[in-house]
């Protein structure tokens, strides 16, 4: 999809499919004997770097300030506020069973779309040309966060889809001391290579679904240019001086596709702390439907995935 064609008319089209996919993962696959969720703690707003974004930070009902916590953050999509992004996601009540923290914060308002935005790299979602640090911000969020609740520091992940995918990786780019590891659902790296030099070893857990026509397996040009998915895993590749890949199998990973559609391709011998895992959702698209066995194998590899040292 090119920027000329990225017509209000196209982005509203987009922002009500995911409200519908939003809508449907909330009707679906729900257990009724669940007790309700717990009520989130807002981060006071203007508390963190003097901005006034709203945060929302859920605490598990098992959490013991005496025991550092996983924390994970989930990063929305283009115009799609966090509330959104978590009932289609749904990953609160599983954080909560395998008790993590849980951290759903909101990009600035923007003028084109008048929805939240994170500017994440050139491909993705500026379309203003505000430029603002969001990298930074979310920085501080997370300290924040670990100046409130015992946060196992070697256990600090983030997961998006699409703009939030594009984000995570940015946050792996940029702190790589703090970012054990992400998950990019329909995200990419910079376009240009020499604006990502991580630190640090970094766990990349990189999908796409192989139709995506929003953003582009084979890359392409949103807000601006992206690499395609296989560029994405090879730069991490090499940033993570990993080895040779093996085949993973397949994954049950998206509802609105048959069976397990996901091919998985996992890179060995990476250097401390890194790893890097790709994820091909063979003919789905950008609109994703987590199944029960995705969230299970995500948390499974957040736990299995800490910073060197963890």
């Amino acid at each position: 999809m090119r920027v000329s064609e990225l017509t209000r008319a196209n982005l509203l089209a987009i922002i009500v499919a995911i409200i519908v996919a939003a809508t449907i993962g909330a009707g679906c696959g729900g257990d009724d004997d669940q007790p309700p969720p717990p009520t989130p703690t807002p981060l006071p707003t203007g508390s963190v770097g003097g901005e006034a974004r709203p945060a929302r930070v859920f605490v598990p009902s098992s959490y013991d300030p005496d025991t550092p916590a996983p924390l994970l953050v989930l990063l929305h999509s283009y115009t799609i506020n966090g509330t959104i992004a978590e009932s289609s996601f749904q990953l609160q009540p599983v954080a909560d069973q395998r008790g993590f923290l849980y951290a759903v914060p909101e990009g600035l308002i923007d003028n084109f779309m008048d929805g939240p935005f994170w500017n994440a790299t050139s491909g993705c979602c500026d379309f203003d040309r505000s430029n603002p640090d969001d990298s930074a911000y979310l920085r501080r969020v997370i300290e924040d966060i670990m100046a409130r609740w015992n946060v196992d520091r070697q256990r600090i992940f983030t997961i998006g889809l699409s703009n939030g995918g594009f984000m995570g990786h940015r946050m792996a780019c940029d702190h790589a001391d703090l970012i054990a590891g992400i998950v990019s659902i329909a995200g990419a790296t910079h376009d240009d290579p020499t604006l990502c030099r991580p630190s640090d070893g970094v766990h990349i857990l990189n999908i796409h679904g192989t139709a995506d026509t929003i953003i582009e397996f084979d890359g392409g040009i949103f807000s601006g240019p992206y690499p395609s998915a296989v560029e994405t895993v090879d730069r991490w590749v090499n940033l993570n001086e990993c080895g040779t890949s093996q085949p993973g199998g397949t994954v049950d990973a998206d509802r609105s596709q048959p069976g397990a559609e996901t091919r998985v391709t996992r890179y060995q011998n990476c250097r401390p702390g890194g790893s890097v895992e790709f994820w091909e959702m063979i003919d789905s698209g950008h609109f994703f439907f987590p199944t029960a066995d995705f969230k299970d194998i995500v948390f499974d590899y957040f736990l299995s995935h800490p910073k060197r040292g963890g």
